[in-house]
């Protein structure tokens, strides 16, 4: 459906602009360039949801919006289907306009038009194609009211537009998106304005919509929860560049360095050394004790090894630690937070300090002496 290759995005930093607006040399000017997008590649697949993960200023939007044509890339290819977007190089130019592309976006401020009311809204997308190409009113008025159904907005549809609520302006930017039916959509950080209640149910509501309607989109956010909810597939980016591609769960089961496990939740991080091979499991040794974990690739002995375990991958309990059983700590609670649903205890052990997550029900005064357990499948091994 949507191919990426090697896209790259350069931008110019302040104090290269001043240098080329004093009489500056080209060369000190080259190297204050920001790489916002640094040779990325990706393809989504269709009916796929692909989000586009990362902090502030990893190049997230920046690709979102040279897929739109809102940006000019300096290099690399964007296709979709087999229609060439953008090409830079292979002996070829191309840049479509982005009139012209017949993707939907929806902006993270929604661009909602706020003099139309929520029929029109819907409607002008269509309304704006050349004569000869437009649809009749009849046609016109079946599609908007159509898809107003889909959003559960008919009975608004003569409502002013800012005479709805947030999560209903949300809505009417999808509707009006998904109108001209396009290949692929675009959502720019769709959910952001809104309160966490009003952002939790809607996340709900957009995945049933993807998957009701079979949407193709890629999606642009920084809340790692939001990502997790409602991806296919994620990219996590730092730095202009991909950290790694997954599926949810084995992003946040099977980071592929130290950033992903950082970045999606929480981890704890233990260095050490590959030791040896026992069966199935791998020994590391680690200033906490000789540690088993379950990997299929085999490492050198005296490799280092970064482990990362989630907070909820840790057992605790208030009785002595048994002594016979594989990766188990006898440790001190520092302090405790309760979240709700569950309790964090950070936990010391020896040099360490690990943050350990417990049902609400659970709940171990600081203080208290515990044992700690790790399942050698909760390890997740990061290279050194």
């Amino acid at each position: 459906m949507l191919v990426i290759e090697n896209l790259v995005k350069i931008f110019e930093g302040e104090k290269a602009r001043r240098s080329r607006q004093d009489g500056g040399d080209g060369e000190s000017r080259k190297t204050k360039e920001i790489r916002a997008v640094d040779d990325v590649s990706f393809e989504v697949k269709e009916r796929e949801m692909f989000t586009l993960l990362g902090p502030s200023g990893c190049g997230k939007t920046t690709t979102l919006r040279s897929i739109a044509g809102l940006e000019r890339p300096d290099s690399g290819e964007i296709r979709v289907s087999d229609r060439v977007l953008f090409s830079m190089g292979k002996g070829r130019k191309v840049h479509m306009p982005t009139n012209q592309r017949q993707l939907g976006m929806v902006f993270q401020s929604y661009a909602i038009w706020p003099h139309m009311k929520v029929f029109d809204n819907v409607a002008f997308p269509l309304q704006v194609v050349p004569r000869k190409s437009r649809a009749s009113k009849e046609v016109i008025r079946e599609r908007v009211m159509a898809i107003l159904e889909t959003m559960e907005l008919t009975e608004m549809a003569t409502r002013q537009a800012t005479k709805l609520s947030g999560g209903q302006q949300q809505r009417l930017a999808l509707a009006r998106a998904m109108v001209t039916e396009p290949e692929l959509i675009l959502l720019d950080e769709p959910l952001s304005n809104l309160d966490a209640k009003l952002r939790e149910s809607l996340r709900f509501e957009l995945k049933r919509f993807q998957r009701e309607l079979g949407i193709t989109s890629v999606y642009v956010t920084h809340d790692q929860v939001e990502a997790l909810a409602l991806s296919s597939r994620i990219a996590v980016m730092k730095d202009g560049k991909i950290m790694q591609v997954g599926r949810p769960r084995d992003i946040y089961e099977k980071p592929a360095n130290q950033f992903v496990a950082e970045f999606i939740g929480t981890s704890n991080f233990i260095s050490g050394t590959a030791s040896n091979r026992e069966g199935e499991f791998l020994l590391v040794d680690t200033d906490a004790g000789q540690l088993r974990v379950t990997v299929e690739t085999s490492l050198p002995v005296g490799a280092p090894i970064i482990l990362a375990v989630r907070p909820e991958g840790i057992s605790m309990s208030a009785e002595a630690p048994t002594g016979t059983e594989p990766n188990e700590w006898s440790g001190e609670v520092i302090t405790r937070s309760f979240l709700g649903d569950s309790v964090d205890h950070i936990v010391r052990v020896g040099e360490h300090e690990l943050r350990v997550r417990a049902p609400s029900a659970v709940s171990i005064a600081p203080g208290t002496a515990v044992a700690l357990r790790v399942d050698p499948a909760n390890l997740s091994v990061i290279p050194g």
